[in-house]
C-alpha cells in the first residue's frame, strides 16, 4: 500500500474536489505549490519577466479597415463604399476620415483612443500578417494560430502553455496565467498553471451563507495545513490565492484617477486584469477575447457595426493602458485575429473571408510609432487568390519576438517548433 503519507483518503479527495468546485476552476486545483503568500509575487519577478496580455479578435477582423492604406489608390477602387476617407479629404467630415499614421497608413477613427499611444512610440502595428492556413475557416485558422504552429503540424498544446512550460522560474502562483473566459483558450491548453474564469468573483468559496463560508474556510485551512502531499500543497496554495484575491477586493476596485472602463465585456475583463496586476499576484499571462468580427454584411465605414466593435476595443485597451500607470513598463499587450477580410467589398456592403490582417503591440519596451511589415500592395497581380491581401509576415515572428525580447524566454524554438522566422525589431533592445 506504500507510505500512508502519500495516500489520498476519501476525506481528502472530497475536500479537494469541494475546493476545486468552490473556486470555480478545477484547473487551479492540482497545480504545483505556489509561493503566493500574504506578500505576493511581483508581476516583474526576480528573473525580470513582465506580463503578456493577449486580446484575440474572434471572427477575422478586417485589417484594411483597422489600418487602412489610404496612400494606395487601389484601396478606394476595391472598396467604393467601405473605404475610409483620406486624412486630408475635405469633402468628408473630420470624424469620418482615417487618422494618419505615417503618410501611407491610417487608423480607423473609432480607434482614436489608441492614437496618442502610437504617437508616444508605445504602440506598434504589424500589417499584412497572418498564418499559412489558407482554408479561410475560422475554426481551422484559430486552432492553428492558438497552437502557434504551421499548417499541418500536429502539435496539440497551445503556444502560451509551451511558453510557460519552458520558462525556468520559481513562480508557481495559481494565478500565473488566467483566461477571462468561460472556456480555456487553445493557446493555454496543456498548461498546468492556468485558470479560466469569467470574473474574479468566481474565484471564491461558494458556501451559501457567510457563517458557513467562514466555517468551510477554517476547516479547509486546518485540513491542508497538515500533511505535505501534493494534494495538500495544491489545496493550501489555492487557499492562499483565495486570500490574495479577497484582499484585492475586486468588486470595489477603483482605477486610476480619470480612467473609466466602459461596461463592456472587454472593458470589464481588462479592468479585472488591471486589478490583478496592481495586486501583484504573480500573473504572467492574461488572455481575453472579443467576438463579432465576421462582417459579411452591413460592415459600415466610419459608423455602423464594425465601428462599434473597434470603439469597444480601443476604449477598453486605452483605459487599461492608462490605468496601469508606471506598471506599463512591465506589460505587453498583443491584439491579434485569425485572418483578415477580402480586399474588395461584397454586394452586402461587407467583406468576406480573406487572408492577411493586422496586429497591435503595446507596452513598455515596444518600439512603436511605426507600421511594420512588408506591404504587398493591393494591385491585382500582387494579391492572393481572387482578391486577398497577401501574408508577408508570419504571425509567429511577432509572437516569438515578444516572448524572447520582452518575457526573456530563451527557448522560443521549443515554443514554436519548426519555425524559422525573422526579427522585426518591434522591441527596443534597451528595454
Amino acid at each position: 500500500m506504500g507510505n500512508r503519507k502519500n495516500r489520498v483518503t476519501r476525506r481528502q479527495f472530497l475536500a479537494g474536489a469541494t475546493l476545486a468546485a468552490a473556486t470555480g476552476s478545477a484547473a487551479v486545483f492540482g497545480s504545483p505549490p505556489s509561493a503566493l503568500t500574504g506578500t505576493v509575487i511581483g508581476n516583474k519577478s526576480e528573473q525580470g519577466r513582465g506580463t503578456l496580455v493577449v486580446v484575440f479578435l474572434r471572427g477575422a477582423a478586417d485589417g484594411l479597415s483597422m489600418v487602412p492604406p489610404h496612400g494606395e489608390d487601389a484601396y478606394y477602387r476595391l472598396r467604393p463604399t467601405l473605404a475610409l476617407p483620406r486624412p486630408n479629404e475635405k469633402r468628408e467630415s473630420p470624424s469620418a476620415r482615417s487618422l494618419d499614421l505615417d503618410g501611407f497608413f491610417g487608423l480607423h477613427p473609432a480607434l482614436a483612443p489608441l492614437l496618442p499611444i502610437y504617437q508616444k512610440g508605445e504602440m506598434a502595428i504589424v500589417h499584412a500578417v497572418g498564418s499559412d492556413d489558407n482554408t479561410r475557416s475560422h475554426f481551422e485558422a484559430m486552432a492553428q494560430m492558438e497552437r502557434g504552429v504551421a499548417l499541418g503540424d500536429a502539435t496539440a498544446s497551445g503556444w502560451l502553455a509551451r511558453h510557460l512550460g519552458t520558462m525556468e522560474t520559481d513562480n508557481v502562483s495559481p494565478l500565473r496565467a488566467i483566461a477571462v473566459s468561460e472556456t480555456m483558450p487553445d493557446s493555454l491548453r496543456g498548461s498546468q498553471s492556468a485558470v479560466s474564469l469569467r470574473t474574479l468573483s468566481d474565484f471564491r468559496l461558494n458556501a451559501p451563507e457567510p457563517i458557513r463560508n467562514a466555517a468551510m474556510l477554517s476547516s479547509l485551512n486546518s485540513l491542508y495545513s497538515g500533511e505535505k502531499s501534493s494534494l495538500h500543497h495544491a489545496g493550501a496554495e489555492t487557499l492562499k490565492a483565495l486570500d490574495a484575491i479577497r484582499a484585492l477586493k475586486p468588486e470595489t476596485y477603483l482605477p486610476s484617477p480619470g480612467v473609466e472602463y466602459k461596461d463592456t465585456d472587454l472593458g470589464n475583463g481588462l479592468r479585472q486584469v488591471a486589478c490583478l496586476m496592481k495586486g501583484r499576484v504573480g500573473m504572467e499571462v492574461a488572455c481575453l477575447e472579443m467576438t463579432g468580427w465576421d462582417t459579411h454584411v452591413a460592415q459600415g465605414r466610419d459608423t455602423g457595426y464594425m465601428s462599434l466593435r473597434l470603439r469597444e476595443l480601443s476604449e477598453g485597451t486605452a483605459a487599461f493602458y492608462t490605468d496601469l500607470g508606471a506598471q506599463r513598463k512591465d506589460v505587453t499587450v498583443l491584439v491579434m485575429t485569425e485572418f483578415g477580410r477580402r480586399a474588395y467589398e461584397n454586394y452586402g456592403l461587407g467583406t468576406d473571408h480573406g487572408r492577411a490582417s493586422a496586429m497591435f503591440v503595446l507596452g513598455g519596451g515596444v518600439k512603436g510609432g511605426k507600421v511594420y511589415g512588408d506591404w504587398p500592395t493591393l494591385a491585382q497581380d500582387k494579391m492572393e487568390g481572387s482578391g486577398d491581401l497577401r501574408v508577408t509576415t508570419d504571425y509567429r515572428d511577432v509572437l516569438a519576438e515578444i516572448l524572447q525580447a520582452r518575457l526573456y524566454n530563451e527557448r522560443v524554438a521549443e515554443v514554436f517548433p519548426g519555425w524559422k522566422g525573422k526579427t522585426l525589431g518591434l522591441i527596443n533592445p534597451a528595454a
